[in-house]
């Protein structure tokens, strides 16, 4: 599969893998003013180049989060790729031309592709058009929604994994949940928005704007953090998203706090080390793989600037 999203105009940044911000922040500006006792939510994040899931229970201003999980390697942008290869293959079988190597021509072609992609939440189809596509040619191609689908649907259904994995790491079953709340532009996906409807058997929280919740809840959390007392009595219990480890002889990540484990926490464990050993890596593992080639590698002191 190509990856499109490096062409210059256009496209997402990647979010890094991180603490459950996002989904907390969300979760906040869902659940600020929500009264009559304990409720437990699923926060589905689907942005434009990372995908997470969070799930919290919320009881009088208390945000616990539960578990969480994702791929930082699955959003929008993964669609969009999907789509890029179609239409490049139906120009090819048109004129002959592989455009491929054309950074202008796939400049513009990503633009468009994102606002069809944008356009197919609320039409059956649209035109992607583009004038002097290539050395003087134009480009029309008509795109619809089922075509859309049956390009991506595998990755739609990908990102049902991560739900049933913090439901599994909480221990609760998708009938304990109250109430999913969607996060990020792709969750504007009529099909991404059946599947969660399906899944959960229940209509999805639209009480937030996917691309507000999380401005929305950051900016309680900045009230919060200068003092502001109307949210003094606001509670937030956050998790580690990732299993923080160090690297052992063998090139075996030795685990120190998994995944989904209370934080703020210290862990401490000694360890034999090489004989003029200047650094530490201490890896960042999404699951509890023991093989630290598995994990993401950072040398000591890096951690803390890195999301």
């Amino acid at each position: 599969m190509s990856s499109f999203s490096s062409y210059e105009g256009c496209g997402h940044d990647r979010r890094p893998p991180g603490p459950s911000y996002h989904q907390r922040a969300a979760a906040i500006a869902y659940g600020l003013d929500k009264k009559g006792g304990e409720s437990q939510i699923i926060v589905y994040d689907l942005g434009g180049g990372t995908f997470h899931v969070s799930l919290l229970s919320i009881d009088d201003r208390v945000f616990e989060v539960l578990a969480t999980a994702g791929d930082t390697h699955l959003g929008g942008e993964n669609f969009d790729d999907r789509v890029m290869d179609y239409l490049i293959k139906q120009y090819k079988k048109k004129t002959g031309t592989d455009v491929l190597s054309n950074l202008r021509a796939m400049g513009k072609l990503k633009c468009e592709v994102e606002k069809a992609k944008c356009t197919l939440s609320s039409q059956q189809s649209t035109r992607v058009e583009i004038e002097s596509f290539e050395n003087g040619n134009g480009f029309s191609e008509t795109l619809t929604r089922a075509k859309f689908k049956e390009l991506n649907m595998d990755l739609f259904r990908k990102t049902m994994n991560p739900v049933e994995q913090v439901l599994k790491d909480a221990n609760l079953k998708k009938e304990d949940i109250n109430e999913v709340v969607l996060v990020g532009g792709s969750t504007r996906i009529l099909k991404v928005q059946q599947l969660l409807k399906e899944y959960f058997n229940k209509e999805l929280s639209k009480g937030i704007n996917p691309d507000e919740a999380v401005g929305y809840g950051a900016a309680v959390q900045g009230g919060i953090l200068s003092g502001d007392e109307d949210l003094g009595d606001l509670v937030l219990v956050d998790v580690c998203p990732l299993t923080l480890g160090i690297e052992t002889t063998g090139a075996v990540m030795t685990k120190l706090i998994p995944r989904n484990t209370v934080i703020p926490t210290c862990k401490s464990q000694i360890t034999a080390s090489h004989a003029c050993q200047a650094c530490l890596n201490t890896p960042q593992s999404p699951s509890s793989a023991p093989d630290a080639a598995h994990a993401r590698l950072y040398r000591l002191g890096q951690l803390g600037s890195s999301s």
